[in-house]
């Protein structure tokens, strides 16, 4: 597959705070990756240097083939930026902010007069594009400055928590435009710390932590990852004696919660086989029986864990 984006080492400083530390990954034509932290883990500032915003202390980034610090010019013409902070300007209306961001492509006004009606549609402005940006809310500037962002075709797309503090009809939008984009062809990298989102969205992510890169997967494969321990959820027709580890295989611990037992078992097979068991011994039918898989939240929250020890 075609690389439309590798970062080799690149490292950030502030003063003596080391922001970014010797981050490493590829993203590959018409993926979407996700770029997972907490709040302060580095990922916007990564974001930055891979968009030509911020120069690295060292190390590289290569944007569709251009070192982004040597050829910015080139590179920015193939790729769309979305930050988290609306950049349109508010005292123009979308389609004035439209036209504005054409000519700083320097479009035909043709064309920037077609891709005005086509995203300003896409986004579900058009029947306000005159009205003044001041006028619009959170979402509506949010889905203004993705349609900014498309008005010259870009190949790749960068987005910095593109629903953050957004209402659920707005990202709702947002998430369904992205996934409509990347099904024609758009590679999009996307930063986050919503694990949902991403969990949704991405074919890999990568996580970082403190300004390091803990893991980079598909997200599946990081849940399998910190699957060392497997949840049975499990509810009887009728009450049953507490469940202690030693009376059944299996089993590491169980706890009851509303009508319901969770139950934590090394070997799933085997406390299946136990829990039928068990339920025939106490002279009651099992009304429910699920095996939960670990959310993205939960490897996030173990890799992060693991990763300070």
């Amino acid at each position: 597959m075609t690389e439309v984006i590798r970062a080799d080492c690149l490292t950030k400083k502030f003063g003596k705070n080391t922001v970014v530390d010797h981050v490493s990954f590829e993203v590959s034509e018409g993926e979407i990756f996700g770029f997972l932290g907490q709040n302060g883990a580095g990922k916007t500032t990564t974001t930055r240097m891979l968009t030509g915003v911020l120069p690295s202390n060292s190390g590289t980034a290569t944007i569709l083939g251009y070192d982004i610090m040597k050829s910015p010019v080139y590179a920015k013409q193939r790729f769309g930026v979305v930050p988290e902070t609306s950049n349109a300007y508010i005292d123009l209306s979308a389609q004035q902010n439209m036209f504005l961001m054409g000519e700083l492509y320097d479009l035909p006004k043709s064309k920037i007069l077609r891709r005005t009606e086509e995203l300003l549609t896409l986004v579900g402005l058009i029947e306000r594009k005159d009205q003044k940006v001041q006028a619009y809310s959170k979402g509506m500037k949010q889905r203004l400055i993705l349609a900014m962002s498309l008005i010259h075709e870009p190949e790749l797309l960068f987005l910095d928590e593109p629903t953050s503090g957004l209402d659920v009809q707005s990202t709702h939008m947002i998430l369904s435009l992205l996934r409509d984009l990347n099904r024609n062809g758009m590679t999009i990298f996307l930063t986050t710390h919503n694990m949902e989102e991403a969990n949704q969205l991405c074919n890999r992510v990568g996580i970082i932590r403190a300004g390091k890169m803990i893991a980079l997967d598909a997200p599946e494969k990081l849940k399998s990852a910190i699957d060392r321990e497997h949840r049975i959820e499990v509810s009887f027709a009728k009450d049953v004696p507490s469940i202690e580890p030693g009376d059944l295989p299996g089993i590491i611990r169980a706890e009851k919660t509303g009508d319901k037992w969770q139950i934590i078992v090394s070997d799933k097979d085997a406390a299946i086989r136990s829990i039928v068991a068990y339920s025939g011994e106490q002279n009651t039918a099992i009304v429910t029986l699920n095996t939960l898989a670990p959310t993205l939240d939960e490897a996030f929250i173990r890799l992060t864990r693991e990763e300070e020890k």
